[in-house]
């Protein structure tokens, strides 16, 4: 079942959340259930404030344990997270 997570920083976190890139880069790597993502930014790119990501696991509960453990989320980066069941219809699947 797929569904997009949307995590919003809190503000003026950048330092917090390039500390803690590698770990959740290679966590959610290693996850195999993540079919798009990356972070949100300001307009012009110059700042990350935020991640989506689209996974594929069995239900809400593997969804919200996984949001859980993501090591953005264990530093505190998060102001708030959000888990919403997802269907894809547009653009390609693979």
């Amino acid at each position: 079942m797929l569904f997009c997570l949307i995590c919003t920083d809190k503000p003026n976190a950048l330092e917090l959340r390039l500390a803690n890139r590698d770990a959740h880069l290679k966590y959610w790597g290693e996850a195999g259930c993540v079919k798009i993502g990356g972070p949100f930014t300001n307009d012009d790119r110059s700042v990350m404030n935020g991640s989506m990501l689209v996974i594929d696991v069995a239900d809400r509960a593997a969804a919200e344990k996984l949001v859980e453990n993501d090591p953005y989320n264990k530093a505190g980066l998060f102001a708030a997270t959000e888990v919403r069941a997802w269907k894809w219809l547009l653009g390609p699947k693979d």
